[in-house]
């Protein structure tokens, strides 16, 4: 995407920000509503949250860490799910995030400005619904927006009396047949992706090698492969003590960025994310391993697989087992924040082999894709 095009994007988005004048409460609205004028109806498929960046949320450099966002992509998504899934009858839920969709960085966000995730429920299925989201970062000195990421992300509502329990979602109303038989077919493709994927990543991250016993040559996967280590708490958790789907999307973010620094020693950044899978959740008490590894390196971009486990210090009979799993992709940028090149990736052996052509195979399809896009909205 372009400037122009991303303008085009805020633009829009803003207009319909403008457009959201308090006026007379609709009938049956909540006495809270905040987001009144369109009826209840928009108010439980649309919502908004806003936060200023601050330092700790950016690297050395000012750039905000792609998982900053991602959390509060997350949050977002998961308030307005699990507000429209509340809106019927029966047992309390939750909603609970399962997967998102391959989600871009279009523009780098800065300590100072504000954020704003404007999130909408676009699908819903029996048992799972689709929020769209757009994030706007705002200077809030010179007036100036930009679009700095788009998303999807797809929840499922977990009964708080059984959270093993997944709940009917409420119907929406959509603008067209056309409208929900694209949802529909949104559904099946990230469903069939979820059951492809899960049966990939069963398989252990093997462990990073000591550098002290065994010195890795510089840009092997071996040399930036990256591990962070959790123990779960409270305040990573939700009412069930299951832990918060941005939680685990930042720390993801963290591990990717580490491999991404070892491997070429300048200011990185998140360019975008492939799918993120939630296979299992992760309760309170567990200690989770989060290990990256580089894939697959273009000239400007880093691929990085980034792997999830959990290991119930409570529960030890369930043993550790593969939660999240997602591939990030990082670019190098120099102090003006331009492009750098990316020091080629040094393979050894069969599997890396084979994993770069596996990363190199999502790098073009993605390319095309672009190109695509692009060609349309000209």
């Amino acid at each position: 995407m372009d400037c122009k095009e991303a303008a085009d994007e805020v633009d829009k988005t803003v207009a319909v920000m403008e457009k959201r004048k308090p006026s007379q409460s609709q009938p049956g609205c909540r006495d809270d509503c905040t987001d009144v004028g369109a009826g209840c109806e928009d108010v439980v498929k649309k919502f908004q949250l806003s936060r200023v960046m601050l330092p700790d949320d950016a690297n050395f450099m000012g750039n905000v860490h792609g998982g900053i966002i991602l959390k509060m992509i997350e949050e977002a998504g998961s308030i307005i799910g699990t507000r429209h899934c509340n809106t019927q009858d029966g047992d309390r839920c939750l909603a609970a995030l399962v997967r998102v969709e391959k989600t871009e960085f279009l523009s780098p966000v800065f300590i100072g400005e504000v954020v704003h995730v404007n999130a909408e429920i676009t699908y819903t299925s029996k048992h799972s619904l689709e929020v769209q989201v757009k994030v706007i970062a705002e200077n809030i000195l010179t007036g100036a927006k930009k679009l700095a990421n788009k998303a999807a992300l797809w929840y499922v509502p977990c009964s708080l009396q059984n959270v093993d329990k997944i709940m009917e979602v409420p119907p929406i109303k959509y603008a067209s047949a056309e409208k929900e038989e694209e949802g529909r077919k949104r559904y099946e493709a990230q469903k069939l992706g979820r059951m492809e994927t899960k049966a990939r990543v069963e398989e252990p991250m093997p462990l990073r090698p000591n550098l002290e016993d065994a010195p890795q040559e510089r840009h092997t996967v071996g040399f930036s492969q990256s591990s962070l280590i959790h123990l779960v708490g409270p305040s990573d958790c939700t009412v069930v003590d299951f832990v918060y789907g941005g939680v685990a999307m930042k720390l993801m973010d963290e591990v990717a960025g580490i491999v991404a620094f070892r491997h070429c020693g300048t200011n990185i950044v998140t360019a975008s994310v492939d799918a993120i899978n939630f296979h299992r959740k992760i309760r309170k008490g567990c200690v989770v391993t989060v290990t990256g590894r580089l894939t697959f390196v273009s000239n400007r971009s880093m691929e990085i697989e980034v792997l999830v486990d959990a290991d119930s210090l409570v529960e030890t009979q369930t043993g550790k087992y593969r939660a999240v799993s997602a591939f990030f992709t990082f670019i190098s940028l120099d102090k003006e924040n331009k492009p750098l090149n990316v020091p080629p990736l040094k393979i050894e052996g069969d599997d890396e082999q084979k994993r770069f052509e596996e990363g190199k195979s999502r790098y073009l399809q993605n390319k095309a894709r672009r190109l695509v896009e692009k060609e349309r909205q000209q």
